[in-house]
């Protein structure tokens, strides 16, 4: 898991991509844009939800300002054991075991021996999907 972070123009950001508020990171999902005035550069607001805690942040600045980036590591794992809504999983690639919770929408589909798409970034780590 990594807690790296890269910058970059805050006039790259688009839909879909991640960025760092207030050290969370975020799904963009919204970018309002305004001219750029007389003295200087356009100003942006940025919508985002939360990765880990699905909270609504924004993020207001000039388009021309680097903003954090954080670096998203995508892999999967094993449901091993499930107890009540703490899943007990293994990492397909190093068989390192961990727990998470699983999402209230994905309960019914969680199972031992079934397997999820992970995220993680800044040294947290989420369940996606499960497949």
């Amino acid at each position: 898991m990594s807690g790296e972070k890269l910058f970059s123009e805050a006039k790259e950001l688009k839909e879909g991509k991640y960025i760092l508020i207030d050290d969370i990171p975020c799904r963009v999902v919204g970018i309002d844009t305004s001219k750029p005035g007389k003295h200087g550069a356009a100003k942006m607001r940025v919508t985002a939800i939360g990765v880990f805690d699905g909270q609504k942040k924004q993020w207001l600045g000039p388009s021309d300002q680097d903003v954090e980036v954080p670096v998203i590591d995508r892999g999967n794992a094993q449901i091993v054991s499930l107890n009540g809504k703490v899943a007990q999983l293994m990492d397909t690639v190093t068989f390192e075991t961990f727990e998470l919770e699983v999402p209230e929408e994905m309960l019914k589909d969680a199972a031992p021996g079934k397997e999820v798409e992970l995220l993680s970034a800044m040294g947290r780590r989420a369940i996606q999907r499960i497949r």
